[in-house]
């Protein structure tokens, strides 16, 4: 019973280690993420996109409700997986932390600054009491300097940068299909078709164009730009992913994420 209580006591207190160096609320942060809708960022020669699947957990739900690309700064995108409510402070978070860098030193935020100073804010709640870790992965891409960057922030607060990667449900699995497909070479509008390709694996290969969101920043034209959904439509028809109307009725039942 001794033994039994101490393990509950290394589960519940995140500022106390287990004998074996874990902390068990970082680990359930990460399950949190899991259980949360896929996204995916790729980084492009001449740009990054962002990609996510929204889908709507009833025909009622208005998909321009569901919130998971961000703009952080004219030149800096966020997408989420996990707890949308956690996701939503931090983006606010890394909203403000760009506006000040405008303000102190006249210029916009690095990329990588701006992620370093997120996950520096979300470490701290790894180690004081009374608080719990964050329970959602942020993909943080744009343009630093006519350079693509692309970072993902992970519930411990430790910074990754990557060339493309996916958080949320099927990780495993969709960062195998990234792996064999992604060229370094590879353009933003190939870099678009790509994220909808990668997203389809977890979708039994078809999307809907009002069940997934996609979001670009050029080098050409480093602004912030989600596609619109006819654009998106015109994408899925291209390349054989449109789902027909009864396989989106089949997907209403589908859970969004936590959201």
């Amino acid at each position: 019973m001794q033994g039994q209580s101490q393990q509950q006591a290394y589960d519940r207190g995140i500022t106390i280690f287990s004998p074996d160096g874990r902390l068990y609320q970082v680990e359930y942060a990460r399950e949190a993420v899991k259980r949360g809708t896929a996204s995916v960022g790729i980084r492009a020669e001449d740009g990054v996109v962002l990609a996510a699947d929204k889908r709507a957990r009833s025909p009622l739900m208005e998909p321009e409700s569901i919130e998971k690309l961000h703009k952080a700064d004219d030149h800096v995108g966020v997408a989420s997986a996990g707890h949308v409510a956690d996701a939503r402070q931090l983006i606010d978070f890394a909203r403000r932390q760009a506006q000040v860098n405008r303000l102190r030193y006249g210029e916009p935020v690095g990329i990588e600054t701006l992620t370093k100073n997120i996950t520096d804010h979300i470490q701290q709640y790894t180690q004081v009491g009374g608080a719990r870790p964050f329970g959602v992965a942020l993909i943080v891409g744009g343009v630093e300097n006519g350079e693509p960057r692309l970072f993902e922030t992970d519930p411990s607060g430790t910074p990754y940068e990557w060339q493309a990667l996916s958080i949320g449900s099927d990780r495993s699995d969709l960062r195998d299909y990234l792996e064999s497909e992604y060229d370094e070479g590879i353009s933003t509008d190939e870099a678009v078709g790509l994220a909808l390709d990668t997203l389809a694996q977890s979708n039994d290969g078809e999307l809907s164009p009002d069940g997934v969101g996609v979001a670009t920043i050029t080098v050409d034209d480093p602004e912030y730009a989600e596609l619109p959904t006819d654009e998106i439509e015109g994408v899925l028809d291209e390349r054989d992913l449109l789902a027909t109307d009864e396989d989106e009725a089949d997907g209403e039942d589908a859970d969004a994420d936590e959201e």
